[in-house]
């Protein structure tokens, strides 16, 4: 094929490669970012299919920079400052001894183990004290885990890469200016750029974020054009802060994303969700990109002394930085422990990699320690944090949990019959005399609009299921979306809208978000008139003497809800899946009981 195919071919699985990777890691139930190392390794160094040196050139890393600096802008966009009333001492503590800690120790690793020269051995370890948002958000995503680690794991994934990657910029220069004046010198010099690039990157991503912020507000920007016109602005701050100090760009758009996401002038939902699609293709393609850039190699070059500075970086740079730095920060252990395993690093030390290869002598080796990590890290983390949060109680591997929005009667009937059976559940409403009688009668429970902007309070450990329950059809619908968000369409139920039984054969109900729960006749007003007529929910164990149909002959008139297995897994009765019980599973139903 010509030169133009085999372009078109090599873009083409780029993208297919990247997509079809986060779909398959979606259907194994594991970490995408495991997937994705696979696809980049075999469709580049093992396979040859793609060569990204070859297809972009020195497009390769301007077109990773730019991208960094849009996944940043987005995960700062999903961080909130009311969680650093909880966070903010043991995040403090990570950004500043954590990092110092994490870099010296990979610094004595890359030095003794590696046998780097001392300027390489800094370069590298000021690199690897990033985690980043690229693999830290999926694989949080995955564990869903509960308490303060997931905020400041988050927190620290985001802010702690561009502090990296100006470690990283005065590492190199630091060496480069020991080289022609003295040690005194060359620290004061590195502490000065290194507040310099802070206060920069700050000033250009607040005025960035405050112009975006009028021209909003004041409808300058049609609507239409706002995404688009968000995603140049951010690309415009980060190349400007870049040329005015060098590597102080990521600053800026980290702190652009932060002062959006907590201004409350304008609402910017809709572009966080335009940049989290962005960013998810973004992710994709640069994983297959950067790995497919590797020389397997190297890899076997490093011999015993990679796998043993791996072990260095893993066992011991990362369990002592959090160890040391959240003493007396009130974490309890189990979440210390957690966090001590977890520090995948991701895209930022990759791009910063890969930028400061061109400028040492023995690049391919140094890009190949970096890579080490990145991908021994990744895996490592994808395969065991999953397992180790469960067994600190910090996570359950199938949350069996519902979000309930709405704590009036029937919701708290539903709630507490649950959590009989042990299913965790959570309600949240705007009413406070349901929110006054969910917590008499002992069910967890939020005061807050489901539709608010944030809903940080939330504790989503061992919820996996969104129910919208509220009398309002139209607040029902917008919930759902907003369950989507949480725990994808499949796991988001809303109630019908209508009982005459024509919802399913309605097209323009086919547009509706949400499944619809337990029957096409149960919209709110039928559910309250059940409940205020005396009906009960009651959970009926199916056995081979007592089947489901003998149950149906008994409560002619019963709804059935839910369907428990043995093994204690619950299924949402909806219109899309009617589920009969069998032998060993329980039924629970709206039925009426009657008297004795």
């Amino acid at each position: 094929m010509d030169n133009s195919e085999l372009i078109l071919t090599s873009l083409t699985g780029i993208l297919a490669l990247g997509i079809g990777s986060q779909w398959i890691a979606g259907r194994l139930k594991v970490p995408s970012i495991l997937i994705l190392l696979l696809a980049g390794i075999l469709s580049g160094p093992v396979a040859g299919f793609i060569n990204p040196d070859q297809l972009l050139g020195d497009l390769v890393l301007p077109i990773v920079s730019l991208s960094v600096a849009v996944i940043l802008f987005e995960g700062a966009m999903t961080l909130r400052v009311s969680e650093l009333k909880t966070i903010g001492r043991p995040l403090f503590m990570l950004l500043t001894l954590g990092v110092a800690i994490t870099g010296v120790i990979c610094a004595a690793g890359a030095y003794f183990i590696l046998k780097f020269d001392l300027t390489n051995s800094i370069l590298l370890g000021s690199i690897l004290t990033v985690t980043g948002p690229t693999v830290v958000g999926p694989l949080l995503q995955h564990i869903r885990p509960i308490g303060k680690v997931g905020p400041l794991a988050r927190w620290e994934g985001i802010v702690v890469d561009p502090i990296g990657a100006i470690l990283a910029v005065l590492a190199f220069a630091g060496a480069q200016a020991m080289r022609v004046s003295d040690l005194n010198d060359a620290v004061r010099n590195g502490a000065f750029n290194f507040f310099e690039t802070l206060i920069v990157g700050s000033i250009l991503g607040g005025l960035a974020a405050l112009l975006l912020c009028i021209m909003l507000r004041r409808h300058w920007i049609s609507d239409h054009l706002q995404s688009p016109f968000v995603l140049m602005l951010v690309l415009l701050t980060f190349t400007a802060s870049n040329l005015l100090h060098h590597e102080s760009g990521l600053v800026a758009v980290t702190v652009m994303g932060l002062v959006l996401a907590n201004q409350h002038k304008v609402s910017v939902r809709h572009i966080l969700h335009f940049k989290e699609n962005l960013s998810v293709l973004l992710i994709s393609s640069l994983f297959i990109v950067l790995t497919a850039r590797l020389d397997l190699n190297q890899f076997a070059n490093f011999g015993w002394r990679g796998p043993a500075f791996l072990a260095v970086v893993i066992l011991v740079a990362r369990p002592v930085s959090v160890m040391v730095s959240t003493i007396g920060c009130g974490l309890p252990m189990n979440e210390r422990l957690f966090l001590s395993w977890l520090a995948p690093r991701g895209i930022v030390a990759a791009a910063v990699a890969s930028v400061f290869a061109l400028e040492l002598g023995d690049a391919d080796e140094f890009v190949a320690a970096a890579f080490l990590v990145i991908v021994g890290t990744v895996v490592v983390y994808g395969l065991t944090a999953g397992w180790l949060a469960r067994k600190l109680g910090l996570s359950v591997a199938n949350p069996q949990g519902l979000l309930i929005a709405s704590a009036h009667p029937g919701a708290r009937a539903i709630a507490a019959a649950l959590m009989k059976r042990d299913v965790p559940v959570q309600l949240v409403d705007t009413n406070s005399s349901n929110i006054q009688a969910a917590r008499m009668e002992g069910l967890p429970t939020l005061f807050a609009n489901i539709l608010s902007e944030d809903l940080q309070d939330v504790n989503l450990g061992g919820l996996g299921r969104f129910l919208a329950l509220t009398r309002n059809n139209e607040v029902n619908v917008l919930a759902v979306k907003r369950g989507a968000e949480l725990f994808g369409k499949k796991e988001s139920y809303r109630l019908s809208i209508n009982s005459t039984g024509k919802s399913r054969r309605d097209p323009s109900a086919e547009l509706l978000d949400g499944r619809v729960l337990f029957a096409e006749n149960a919209t709110y007003d039928e559910l309250d008139r059940r409940f205020a007529s005396g009906e009960v929910l009651k959970a009926t164990t199916m056995s081979k003497e007592f089947s489901y149909e003998h149950f149906q002959l008994k409560y002619p008139s019963a709804m059935l809800m839910f369907v428990v297995d043995a093994n204690g897994t619950l299924n949402v009765v909806t219109v899309d899946n009617p589920i009969v019980p069998v032998a060993g599973q329980t039924a629970i139903a709206l039925v009426h009981e009657s008297p004795q």
